[in-house]
């Protein structure tokens, strides 16, 4: 599906707010309700828009610590690799994580309640998986930006 500059505002328009009615959006983007509401059905048949979710200040109900984990592997064949993706998604308390190329093989963003909590995922959690060589811990001192989406509207 080729995106026009009025689908990529309303994909900017709903990355900032998602609670954002029809009519907001169609005043918002300069159409009618009718059209807004189609691009949007478009766009989530096409797996663009593939959901909707609320933005939670984790700090303020009590997740204080973030840190994120540069994870290196042993070894790198395919079953170690997905053995450690399928095994890392059970753990809650990692609430991203990226096979990524450089020094590490994965880059882990970790939130917990406090440094007990860090210290038995790490420990327990993580030191238990099977393939695990390194990992190297660097924590939050103060998020400067956390966008979830780029500007749309800005691509050409």
């Amino acid at each position: 599906m080729k995106l026009d500059q009025y689908d990529l505002k309303l994909l900017d328009l709903l990355t900032s707010n998602s609670k954002l009615t029809i009519t907001e959006l169609s005043e918002a983007c300069g159409l009618t309700r009718t059209p807004v509401f189609e691009r949007i059905r478009k766009m989530e048949e096409q797996g663009i828009i593939v959901g909707y979710k609320a933005k939670v200040d984790l700090e303020k109900i009590g997740f204080s610590i973030h840190a994120f984990c540069n994870v290196s592997l042993k070894e790198h064949s395919k079953e170690f690799l997905t053995t450690f993706e399928e095994e890392i998604i059970e753990h809650k308390e990692v609430i991203t994580c990226h096979h990524i190329a450089g020094m590490f093989d994965y880059l882990l963003e970790i939130r917990v309640k406090d440094m007990q909590a860090y210290q038995t995922l790490i420990s327990e959690k993580l030191a238990g998986m099977e393939n695990i060589g390194n990992v190297q811990s660097s924590f939050v001192m103060k998020a400067i930006r956390q966008d979830s989406a780029p500007p749309f509207a800005l691509k050409s």
